[in-house]
């Protein structure tokens, strides 16, 4: 009989959970957060998944203001347990190994335990990824739930671990699924259509690589898209054209990673990335041996936002003759070619954030990860991202094999970027 009555508690709280609501966002929270307590108290795996499965379904169908107040709910009441933590502290020495270990899983928030928790649904991890996404939104408005944050973070950077990840080459016989979500992922060229589609991973000199998670199998989490070429590119409109040349895959010299897009807005902060190209890099040397030099064609999203910033500051970075002619340009007007590069390579080498990192995101991703500043193209994309972006520049980054070991520590220790010498002379014009 107890055994029938809890149940019946149970389905009758799923049961009211997936009524139809008018109720008012700290309700919805409040039957969230009950939800929660339950899930963490409750020892029955069949009613665990029953709660998790509830917990779901309910956040989906709640709205923003809704989601924002569980969110509140569960970083101020699912911290540490104190009596447990107050315990492990009272019991630590220094040296006392075990009582360290004790003291570091006393210390876990009870959150990371409702989300490890709720993940044993069959199909919760993109749920999860997707609530993430959510949670940074209302993050950048209330500091409170940064910790939250940071709970989903540490546990997704073990669940996305790269030993997790399968890399797969996508062509044109991945199934429709898959390639409709590379359409709607692309980050930094848009894909037009099929046909557009069908260029980029179905012509011989065009490839394209993703990484996957066996826990959202047919969800690319990162890809790549590759041109095969006889040169180094100095702009994307050529790559991109429907009615370009085709390059003969088995003489090209030059793989171009000419796009890279992050697929999912709550993996931010989990490093696919540079496990990536590394990847490919090492399949296409396999698949291509004539294939020796290793660039990107990449984007510079920070120039024109520096830029501003600079005039407005008196940044040293611009001399007095930058800034009157930059001062003297309109919204719909452009730096000539020479100035363009010249800020470009300044910004690129000069600009720093805190601690010391690059300024511009694509280039800490790329210096990161070993590459060299190779080269400063202006006009490269005079797409409207591109204009408004960076006046249309582009760089060249380029993975030297021999080098990037080397140039990856020494951004790493010493944020030193590694630049071409042309560049480098650009950089002090």
């Amino acid at each position: 009989m107890a055994q029938q009555s809890f149940l019946s508690e149970i389905l009758a709280r799923v049961a009211g959970a997936g009524r139809s609501r008018t109720e008012a966002p700290a309700d919805v929270s409040d039957r969230l957060i009950s939800l929660c307590h339950s899930l963490i108290h409750d020892r029955s795996e069949a009613a665990g998944l029953m709660i998790s499965r509830q917990i779901l379904d309910l956040y989906a169908a709640s709205k923003s203001d809704e989601r924002a107040a569980f969110f509140l709910a569960v970083s101020q009441e699912f911290g540490p347990d104190e009596d447990a933590l107050s315990d492990a502290i009272s019991s630590w020495k220094p040296g006392n190994i075990d009582a360290a270990r004790a003291l570091h899983f006393a210390a876990e928030p009870r959150t990371q335990e409702l989300i490890r928790t709720i993940n044993r649904v069959p199909g919760a991890t993109a749920e999860l990824v997707a609530m993430r996404a959510d949670l940074l939104i209302h993050a950048k408005q209330n500091p409170q739930l940064r910790g939250l944050d940071a709970d989903f973070q540490h546990l997704f950077a073990s669940w996305f671990n790269r030993g997790f990840l399968e890399m797969r080459q996508i062509d044109w016989s991945t199934p429709a699924q898959i390639l409709e979500k590379i359409i709607t992922y692309e980050a930094v060229h848009e894909i037009a259509d099929w046909d557009d589609l069908r260029q980029r991973v179905g012509d011989p000199d065009r490839m394209l690589f993703a990484f996957f998670h066996p826990a959202m199998p047919d969800d690319p989490l990162i890809f790549v898209e590759v041109a095969l070429l006889s040169e180094i590119p100095n702009a994307i409109g050529p790559i991109l054209a429907a009615d370009r040349e085709q390059t003969d895959p088995e003489t090209a010299t030059v793989a171009t990673f000419y796009s890279i897009s992050n697929c999912h807005a709550g993996l931010r902060g989990v490093s696919f990335g540079n496990f990536l190209i590394k990847q490919v890099v090492a399949e296409l040397q396999k698949l291509r041996p004539t294939l020796k030099t290793f660039v990107t064609l990449s984007p510079v999203p920070g120039l024109r936002k520096w830029v501003a910033q600079s005039l407005e500051s008196g940044d040293p970075l611009l001399s007095d003759s930058d800034k009157a002619a930059l001062s003297s340009l309109d919204e719909t007007e452009r730096p000539d070619n020479a100035l363009a590069a010249k800020l470009t390579a300044r910004f690129l080498t000069q600009a720093k954030r805190e601690p010391g990192t690059a300024a511009d995101p694509v280039a800490h991703f790329h210096l990161g990860n070993g590459a060299t500043l190779l080269g400063v193209h202006p006009s490269a994309d005079l797409s409207p991202r591109g204009i408004g972006n960076s006046w249309g520049v582009m760089v060249n980054y380029l993975y030297d094999g021999d080098k990037i070991e080397q140039n990856h520590q020494a951004y790493s220790s010493n944020y030193d970027v590694s630049v071409s010498p042309g560049v480098a002379v650009l950089a002090k014009t």
